[in-house]
Order: structure tokens, then C-alpha cells, then sequence
């Protein structure tokens, strides 16, 4: 498959610069219109002033593109054509000619797979909690055992089933690592009752477990999780009054599949008086920060 990177992102690969990728799934349904737009632009400003390129990922009438100009970008964020675009689904996108906005495996595997070592996004996909009659788990698990990558998150959201997540992420090989945190956080809330086996609190220490993991022999990524700054967090005890209030709406819908996250995150953000869209903004802001700070450090 042929990658289209833009001039800058070229650029910085010819000439070894860091580079940060991003998702373009957060841009096309993570957030509502403009706010999605005025997002990246933050991000994107954010990586320029640590001198890092940013190099969001999307699939634009059946071209993949690494880094976005501002007319893609707006093509993503406000085209209702644009379809939500796994890994497994990027050859069908590339054949048909289709728009996709990538999410965290497709992101990850063109990102591995153009040179760029490290990742920021918001939250990843896991386990849901009707996993056992519906065997609905994001594709974002698999892709996280299978590319070696590092990967900025705030952990998962709690409308997931978190325990089965963390388990899952154990059983695929999947190195957790968490900054300046012991606990796996819960995206809208900075901590959890769920117990991190390793933490760092520098940047370059996140980079010595990679290198270390990648001389070892392994292909997993390295997953930093990192919380959400605590004045916009939105305590769990809230949240999951919020969430339970969602899900209930979600089943009666019928709502399944890749339409679950976007319906609640809608439904959440209605719900919070769009306090949980300023949390998701924060968070993510706060991971391309730190994303661009490692990609730094290579």
C-alpha cells in the first residue's frame, strides 16, 4: 500500500525530526462540530511549540494520508461521509475510494508501518460489558499486541468493562506503563481502584522501556497511560451514574457495534452539560503534550 505523507511529515522521516501521530476518529466522531476542528488546530500547535511534526491520519477518497492540511482536516471533521475506519477495514476503504477517519488500530498500524514511533490519543477501545453474549472487544487490543509502538492514552472509558480490559491487555503481551500514576485511569476520572504494576515519572524513562522492550524481541506496544489533569476530571461516583443512565438508553436504541462509543459519548456529553466534551478535550490535549515530549526523546 502506498502512504501519502505530506511535505512536513516527509520531511521530518528524511531527516530523522520527531514526529507524533494522531487519530482522526476523535476529529470525526469523537467531538461535535467546530470543536472537533479547533482540537487538532490546539494539537497541532502544541507539537509545533515542543518542534515536533504532527502527523494525523485519515484516509481520504482512497488515499492514506500521514499529516493533514487544513482542508482534509475539515473534510474529516465536518463531511458526514466519512466512515469510522478499523484496520481490518483499510484495504476496503483504499479499493472503494472511500473517506475513513482511522481509529486506534488502523492509526497504529500506518503509523508503525510509515517509520513513526510514537502515538497520542485519547482513550482505547476494550472490552464492553456485555462482552459474554455479545463478544464485542475492540480491535484496538489486538493491534496494541502486534505493533510496536508507543502509545499515549487516559486508560479506557468506564461504560467498558474495565477489569476484563486490563486482563486482556495482560494476556496479549501488552506492556503497561503508567505516568506519574499508580492506577489505571478511567478517561473522565484520574484514577481507578485498579492497581498499575509500573510507573515512571520522566519521559526519557518511557523511551528506555520501549528501546528495552524492542531489543528483547518483542512486536507489542508500549502503552503509557496517562491520567486526565485532575481539575477536569469528572469523579468516577458521577460518571457512572451518567454512564449507567446512557447505557440503558443505549440497549433500548438497539445501538451496537461501531455506533456504541460515538451514541454514548453523545449521550454522555448531553447528559453533562458537555463537561464530559471538555474532560475528552483536556485529556487528549494533555496526551499529545506528552506524546510529543517522547517522540522528543528518540
Amino acid at each position: 500500500v502506498k502512504y501519502t505523507p505530506s511535505k512536513q511529515v516527509k520531511d521530518a522521516i528524511n531527516n530523522n525530526k520527531p514526529i507524533l501521530a494522531l487519530e482522526s476518529t476523535i476529529i470525526a466522531s469523537g467531538m461535535p462540530y467546530p470543536q472537533n476542528k479547533e482540537f487538532y488546530n490546539k494539537a497541532a500547535e502544541i507539537c509545533y511549540g515542543l518542534n515536533v511534526v504532527p502527523a494525523a491520519i485519515a484516509i481520504i477518497k482512497g488515499v492514506v494520508h500521514v499529516g493533514l492540511d487544513q482542508g482534509q482536516v475539515e473534510h474529516i471533521a465536518a463531511d458526514g461521509s466519512v466512515n469510522k475506519i478499523s484496520k481490518r477495514e483499510i484495504g476496503v476503504c483504499i479499493q472503494r475510494g472511500f473517506s475513513g477517519a482511522t481509529t486506534v488500530s488502523s492509526t497504529s498500524h500506518i503509523a508503525a508501518a510509515v517509520g513513526i514511533k510514537v502515538f497520542s490519543t485519547g482513550g482505547i477501545g476494550g472490552v464492553h460489558k456485555d462482552y459474554q453474549s455479545t463478544m464485542d472487544a475492540s480491535q484496538d487490543l489486538y493491534s496494541l499486541r502486534e505493533t510496536p509502538l508507543v502509545v499515549v492514552c487516559s486508560g479506557v472509558k468506564s461504560f467498558l468493562d474495565v477489569g476484563r480490559t486490563i486482563e486482556s491487555l495482560e494476556t496479549l503481551g501488552v506492556t503497561l506503563l503508567g505516568y506519574k500514576t499508580s492506577r489505571f485511569p478511567l478517561f473522565y476520572s484520574s484514577g481507578s481502584s485498579f492497581v498499575l504494576p509500573f510507573s515512571v515519572d520522566k519521559v526519557e524513562n518511557v523511551v528506555r522501556v520501549f528501546r528495552c522492550n524492542i531489543e528483547s524481541g518483542l512486536k507489542s506496544s508500549l502503552l503509557v497511560l496517562n491520567p486526565v489533569p485532575e481539575p477536569d476530571q469528572i469523579p468516577e461516583e458521577i460518571i457512572n451514574k451518567i454512564i449507567s443512565k446512557s447505557l440503558s438508553k443505549m440497549k433500548s436504541n438497539k445501538i451496537g457495534g461501531k455506533e456504541t462509543t460515538p451514541f454514548l459519548l453523545k449521550d454522555i456529553a448531553k447528559q453533562t452539560k458537555n463537561k464530559s466534551l471538555k474532560t475528552n478535550i483536556s485529556l487528549a490535549l494533555n496526551n499529545v503534550k506528552l506524546g510529543a515530549k517522547i517522540a522528543r526523546c528518540f
